[in-house]
């Protein structure tokens, strides 16, 4: 029985493949993909997959990640894979890195760090202190930070 493919191919723009199930909501909200006025988007949830049993996939037409929406993503789905697809082919393949630091990827979500004081302009800083699980800190009043106040706080 071969399997039926969910999503059409798209000409030019980007795929990225095995977001943890559940998740591509969220990857939408950390891209800043805005739905209304956004170029075409396919979305499919919950499909099997091979590697994690299921997953989330998200083709962004006409529209290639810039190293820093790469950056945010390595947040909510390090283990993703990114294709950029130019003429219906993959074009390359961009790798995703969750290093030890973001720079200016998200604000602090305390409400009382410096950083939230517009008079003082320093660089968002989140240490990352475990990848599994993600442990993020910010580096200048070393209060934790969840992805669900971070995606809300993108710079």
């Amino acid at each position: 029985m071969s399997e039926m493919r969910r999503v059409t191919a798209i000409c030019n723009g980007t795929v990225v493949d095995h977001i943890p199930a559940g998740k591509a909501l969220q990857v939408m909200q950390m891209l800043r993909v805005d739905i209304g006025r956004s170029n075409p988007i396919s979305l499919v949830m919950n499909v099997p997959s091979g590697k994690a049993g299921r997953k989330d996939v998200l083709k962004i037409e006409d529209r290639e990640l810039t190293q820093e929406e790469l950056d945010r993503l390595a947040l909510i789905a390090p283990n993703a894979s990114v294709a950029i697809i130019r003429n219906y082919s993959v074009a390359e393949k961009r790798q995703i890195e969750l290093g030890s630091e973001l720079v200016n990827i998200a604000r602090c979500s305390f409400w009382n760090c410096i950083t939230q004081n517009s008079r003082e302009p320093l660089p968002h800083k989140l240490r990352v202190i475990s990848a599994d699980p993600l442990d993020l800190r910010c580096s200048y009043c070393g209060r934790s930070q969840s992805i669900e106040e971070l995606a809300e706080s993108i710079l």
